[in-house]
């Protein structure tokens, strides 16, 4: 038998732990944007006249910036996708340019940094969690719609 005092409850619980997801994944990325655009100035000297790193630093800080502002007004599917996408990307690439030598290609510097330094963790472990915060909520907006 459920009463009345245990209503209220569930709803709470049930409405709290997407929110707190939505700002775990909004602030995390709001973690990695300020990164970025703190390291962008000193990255784009690598290829002054090219893209260089600065801008591709500079463009993911915006996106994620965007994305952090969508899943926190929204947080829709559509926003818990793009921000589970840009974690990832940006994990995947930081891990893959400290271990991986890969040369320039096309407009896109070579990027190959093999040390791992305290702002480059930071974003690192804030992308990470981002995309594991947005794959968290995807999954129970699913398991809730079932």
């Amino acid at each position: 038998m459920t009463t009345a005092s245990t209503r209220p409850r569930h709803r709470t619980t049930s409405t709290l732990v997407p929110l707190t997801l939505r700002v775990v994944v909004a602030l995390s990325l709001l973690v990695d944007a300020a990164v970025h655009l703190r390291l962008a100035h000193g990255y784009q000297q690598s290829a002054p006249s090219g893209i260089g790193a600065g801008n591709l630093f500079r463009i993911q800080a915006v996106l994620a910036l965007a994305v952090a502002a969508w899943v926190l007004l929204r947080g829709g599917r559509p926003a818990l996708i793009s921000a589970f996408a840009i974690g990832l990307s940006a994990l995947a690439a930081v891990v893959l340019y400290r271990y991986v030598d890969i040369p320039a290609l096309g407009p896109l510097p070579a990027m190959y940094e093999p040390v791992w330094f305290f702002e480059k963790s930071l974003s690192a472990v804030f992308e990470g969690l981002a995309a594991l915060a947005a794959l968290a909520a995807l999954t129970l907006r699913s398991s809730r719609t079932r």
